[in-house]
């Protein structure tokens, strides 16, 4: 398994000015591909990641096997983006936000933020430290993540007509209580619009179905490679894990 840090993320540096957009960095990822000797690879891809799996299925379709994407957030949306991502992308105001606001504020707020993103499941103790969340309160990494957020609605505007043309074996999973990105306007739509995709739907889950679902995510990138791993099966046995975490 190949492991990506996203263009202006983790190690990555950001590379060209297109790398804002999923597309992008789906060229840039299928470069990757091409420079390890990967002709064809199952992509999998979390949230924004999951726009960039589905972009590099439409725009790279020979090498793409099979997709599992993890609540996917692949269309345009109403309600716009939260005012520290507005500031720290706007071209006047993004260095200085970037640099004197969001640092302070991020350090306070962050546990409070990754507990939403969690909700309404909990925490692991170890997330903050294992992920190394802080280092995206770095301020060349929060401009750069701010400037994504803030295009990717637009960019699913033109980008989600391309996705009925995607014909590799699609899992997707999201989670019934996502708070961040919606299953109705993103899962359950993108099901509609890749023929033969399989959706999978988790009572209880919210946006981080990477982590809570993690057992599922694999069986789906096991079925996806062609094998036999009982998916309904895996949902409940995450469903019962759910619910005992819940009751404790």
């Amino acid at each position: 398994m190949l492991f990506v840090d996203r263009p202006g993320h983790g190690g990555s540096d950001v590379g060209g000015e297109r790398n804002i957009l999923p597309d992008g960095q789906a060229d840039a990822i299928a470069i990757l591909m091409k420079k390890r000797g990967i002709a064809r690879a199952i992509i999998v891809g979390h949230s924004f990641g999951g726009a960039i799996a589905a972009s590099l299925a439409v725009l790279h379709p020979e090498m793409v096997s099979g997709l599992v994407l993890l609540s996917p957030a692949v269309y345009p949306w109403n309600g716009g983006i939260s005012w520290y991502y507005k500031a720290a992308s706007a071209p006047i105001t993004r260095a200085l936000s970037s640099t004197s606001t969001v640092p302070p504020i991020g350090v306070v707020a962050i546990d409070g933020a990754t507990r939403g993103v969690f909700a309404p499941n909990p925490v692991p103790w170890d997330y903050l430290a294992r992920t190394r969340a802080l280092e995206t309160l770095r301020p060349a990494r929060f401009r750069h993540n701010a400037r994504e957020v803030a295009a990717l609605s637009d960019w699913a505007k033109s980008a989600a007509p391309g996705y009925r043309r995607i014909r590799a074996p699609t899992i997707i999973i999201t989670g019934d209580t996502d708070e961040i990105v919606s299953p109705e306007v993103h899962a359950r739509h993108l099901a509609r619009d890749i023929h033969g995709a399989r959706l999978v739907v988790v009572h209880d889950l919210g946006h981080k179905s990477d982590f809570v679902a993690s057992d599922l995510a694999i069986g789906a990138i096991e079925v996806v490679a062609g094998g036999k791993t009982n998916l309904t099966a895996l949902k409940r046995d995450v469903e019962r894990r759910i619910a005992h975490d819940g009751n404790d």
